[in-house]
């Protein structure tokens, strides 16, 4: 062990004289998380809207005024030409258009049913269908407000609340006000963990490489389970003291509730952090520079398990083929983990399935990519 405690004491030596390193290992986690827990949201508001008001009555500005004034929709352009919108969502200047018909207001008085149109701009899929969404919701309750007014006029009910009515509690559990931001920066911590670790660790190895302090490491009497420890203690230590930095970040500056055991986090993330080292060390077997390991680390690795972890399209959403596939990515237990702490106040008997999945993912890529480092040296 005193080997081992000797390229510990190098590693940190090293980092300590690598300012860059430094700045890459401390500094980019926590930037990262306040950049993508703001621009990562899933909230929608002030879609940009252009309306086409071909009746121009009372009530159709009452309508539109319903709908600029929810705060879902921004009013950008209005219109008596249909043919417009299309140039609207062909400059993206609008992501939802409102087409009142002629006689709108005529026949909402003689109490027929006039049609309205929302068209949404199906490029943007994800905006598009939440627009309509929201579009339906302000359109049936304008209904309810004039059909609770003709009601009064006729003296058909002297009490709107007479009026029958079908109504539902809603409620979310662990997320109350489903805000999109508690959800989205436990996952951001699980994927700047697994990309800082990742590369870090790759960049670091190969650069001995280049810079041929590995060979001379060859041939000292340090066995090579000797050297890998003493390169995996370092950043472990270092990836502990990130998720500690980006956990204060999340709880006091974006206000996540940590709902769940903070050990068992912690815990639990130093698994994670290990897993990410081992792909780290698979990384630099496969590269001689450090331009091949950033490659190989972002596009070979990291961005396949962001697109199949579950963090951006839902598992289930998948081909029965790419969800199997899910159940070998690390990031996919590790969201679990992260997400069921902070929101659903688990502990470790809560996510024993998720850290037995890792550990079993995470002995299996530390012991091949180990065995192929010690081989990529001989």
């Amino acid at each position: 062990m005193n080997r081992v405690f000797h390229v510990v004491k190098k590693e940190f030596l090293q980092m300590r004289r690598d300012r860059r390193m430094v700045g890459m290992l401390f500094a980019a986690p926590i930037l990262q998380l306040v950049l993508l827990g703001y621009a990562a949201s899933l909230d929608i508001k002030n879609i940009p809207m252009v309306v086409c008001d071909l009746d121009n009555s009372k009530e159709s500005r009452e309508l539109i005024e319903h709908y600029s004034g929810s705060g879902y929709f921004n009013l950008v352009g209005r219109s008596r030409d249909m043919n417009d919108i299309d140039t609207y969502f062909r400059r993206s200047a609008a992501g939802i258009a409102l087409i009142v018909p002629v006689n709108f207001g005529r026949d909402l008085l003689a109490g027929r049913n006039p049609q309205l149109v929302v068209a949404a701009d199906g490029s943007d899929s994800n905006t598009g269908g939440i627009g309509l969404s929201y579009a339906s919701s302000i359109a049936a309750s304008y209904a309810r407000n004039i059909l609770v007014k003709r009601a009064e006029m006729f003296n058909l009910i002297k009490n709107p609340s007479d009026l029958p009515q079908v109504t539902s509690q809603t409620r979310a559990w662990y997320n109350q006000d489903l805000k999109s931001v508690n959800f989205m920066v436990p996952g951001v911590l699980v994927m700047v963990l697994m990309l800082v670790m990742t590369v870090i660790s790759a960049m670091a190895i190969v650069k001995e490489k280049e810079s041929g302090t590995i060979e001379q490491i060859v041939v000292t009497p340090l066995r090579d389970w000797e050297f890998i420890l003493g390169k995996m203690i370092p950043f472990t230590i270092t990836g502990f003291i990130q998720v500690s930095l980006v956990l204060i970040v999340a709880v006091f500056f974006f206000k996540i509730p940590l709902s769940g055991s903070l050990p068992a986090l912690l815990t639990l993330s130093v698994l994670f952090v290990i897993v990410g080292l081992g792909f780290g060390i698979f990384v630099s077997s496969i590269s001689k520079t450090q331009q091949q390991a950033t490659m190989a680390a972002q596009f070979l690795l990291l961005f396949p398990m962001l697109i199949l972890s579950g963090f951006i399209f839902p598992i289930e959403n998948m081909p029965k083929f790419f969800q199997y596939v899910t159940y070998i990515i690390p990031i996919r237990y590790a969201l679990e983990i992260v997400r069921g702490i902070f929101l659903k106040g688990d502990n470790f008997g809560d996510l024993i399935p998720q850290t037995l999945a890792l550990l079993a993912i995470g002995t299996i890529v530390l012991s091949l990519s180990v065995n192929r480092f010690r081989r990529s040296l001989r």
